[in-house]
């Protein structure tokens, strides 16, 4: 019912490696090819048609945190630059310190027009999110209308701002980032250590303290389970059973089938916790794939 109020959108593929890489093919070449749709897109609908390209940095929830492969968002960059375009990064999951940096960006050497930031900003104290914008882009409306006109309520909140200026500080004082690097390296050797072989893991993926495993019933074809079957929701029962919070999820591969478990332990994670996450979720995959062929 809200379409009538939605403007006209399109979609290329996404940069999701495990699932759309060709045998054979390099990581910077798929990269490369998935990243020259948009410039095919741009050329079809006519470069004075198309305002921005909007994409998660590190995806979240819908996959599990599928990072993005070297050279793909420099390429991006450079097409958008080509056409003028405004390039638009969605990091309310993976920004704000998440992936080991302050932006997930960073780390494929690019900056955005526009950067979308949230969970990491106020660390759940308080809700808060933020547009962080160029200065060409503020200078828009700055130098235009002189006003950026939306809102909601209670928008600028000084209580929110308040929680989020002390958990940037404390981010920023107690070093947390060296630990997110640190703590996400030992995370993935424990998940990989796991699940590298395991018969039903098809990929284990992420950057810092943002991470995931995907299900599949053959590691082989990479089919997915059958949605019926719920994996995802069964693992989450099981993890809560086992003391473990992760957030399991499906419709990875194609938005009806795949399974997915992303975590995001905290930022003051220790060694000793993170092969606990490991353990648990484990214990809690196996116990969800009891009896499955």
């Amino acid at each position: 019912m809200y379409g009538p109020l939605l403007i006209e959108t399109t979609h290329i593929a996404p940069c999701y490696a495990y699932r759309g890489k060709e045998p054979g093919e390099s990581d910077v070449d798929y990269g490369l090819r998935v990243a020259d749709e948009l410039e095919d897109a741009i050329l079809r609908l006519g470069p004075d048609t198309v305002c921005a390209f909007v994409a998660e940095t590190v995806v979240g929830a819908t996959a599990g945190a599928v990072p993005p492969v070297e050279g793909y968002f420099r390429r991006i960059r450079e097409i958008c630059d080509r056409y003028g375009v405004l390039l638009i990064l969605d990091e309310v999951m993976s920004g704000m310190g998440r992936t080991g940096t302050m932006y997930a960006c960073e780390q494929d050497g690019i900056a955005p027009d526009m950067v979308c930031v949230a969970k990491g900003l106020g660390a759940g104290y308080q809700p808060i999110g933020a547009a962080i914008v160029t200065e060409r882009v503020f200078s828009a409306f700055s130098d235009g209308s002189g006003a950026f006109r939306h809102g909601h309520t209670y928008m600028g909140h000084p209580t929110a701002c308040a929680a989020a200026l002390a958990v940037q500080r404390a981010v920023r004082g107690r070093g947390l980032l060296d630990n997110v690097r640190r703590q996400g390296e030992n995370l993935d050797r424990a998940l990989r250590g796991r699940f590298d072989n395991h018969p039903h893991v098809g990929d284990v993926r992420g950057r810092g303290l943002f991470r995931a495993i995907e299900l599949v019933a053959d590691r082989d074809t990479k089919e997915p389970f059958d949605p019926a079957f719920r994996l995802f929701a069964r693992i989450k029962s099981e993890a809560m059973a086992q003391g473990l919070i992760c957030y399991p999820a499906g419709g990875t591969a194609d938005g009806v089938r795949g399974d997915h478990v992303l975590l995001a332990p905290p930022f003051i994670v220790t060694a000793e916790q993170v092969e606990e996450v490991a353990d648990r979720l484990a214990n809690a995959l196996g116990a969800a794939l009891n009896g499955v062929g």
